[in-house]
């Protein structure tokens, strides 16, 4: 699966950490062979530069889906290691133990929208009954939804200030009112209203599919 598409630049896009989420399905009859690959892999990601941590989880008990997630520090890392011949060779070891069922890339904005408990740190036990499946994104209109939420009152509220107080600002050079704008609305976007609107929006962004 190609990629999701980002809001932001592709140079710029290349520097941000990238992080894989992967569905798979395990053969139940051989856990300890299927704990024993994915902990293989582990190891050999982790000699990769940029290789930033990895888990596992178990959907549940009874549950022959397993969701796993790994992080590099940008996307050239990540093609190092997922073009490397060292992950191919780990890919054929586990043929017989896994089947992929779906992978998710989570760069750029869409990192606005993971749940911040859920972000990984070491790797969990894959056995942990307890241990709940790594959410998926919200779909792309809802994270349109979102964004425009916090846009459109903040930019209402900024044209209404400058044109206020600042009766000339129409007849600016264009492109000086666009820069003055982008530079004001980005960071006050970024740092305050989107959390703020992504929090109380989350139980609607988190809310299951319907099938």
């Amino acid at each position: 699966m190609p990629p999701q598409e980002s809001l932001l630049d592709a140079p710029q896009a290349r520097r941000l950490p990238v992080t894989v989420s992967i569905t798979r399905r395990v053969d139940s009859t051989r856990l300890p062979d299927v704990t024993r690959w994915v902990q293989s892999g582990v190891n050999i990601a982790n000699t990769y530069e940029g290789f930033l941590g990895s888990g596992w989880v178990r959907a549940g008990h009874d549950s022959d889906e397993w969701h796993m997630l790994y992080r590099f520090a940008d996307a050239a890392a990540l093609d190092v290691w997922e073009g490397s011949e060292d992950r191919a060779a780990w890919l054929f070891d586990g043929r017989e133990l896994v089947e992929l069922a779906r992978v998710e890339r989570r760069t750029g904005i869409e990192g606005w929208f993971d749940q911040p408990q859920d972000a990984v740190a070491g790797e969990p036990d894959p056995l942990d009954v307890g241990a709940r499946p790594i959410p998926v994104a919200p779909p792309r209109w809802k994270q349109a939804v979102t964004i425009w939420l916090g846009f459109f009152p903040l930019s209402l509220l900024f044209t209404f200030l400058v044109t206020t107080f600042i009766p000339f600002w129409h007849q600016l050079w264009i492109p000086a009112t666009v820069l003055i704008t982008t530079l004001c609305l980005t960071p006050t976007m970024t740092y305050l209203l989107l959390p703020f609107v992504t929090r109380l929006l989350h139980p609607w962004l988190q809310r299951p599919r319907r099938r």
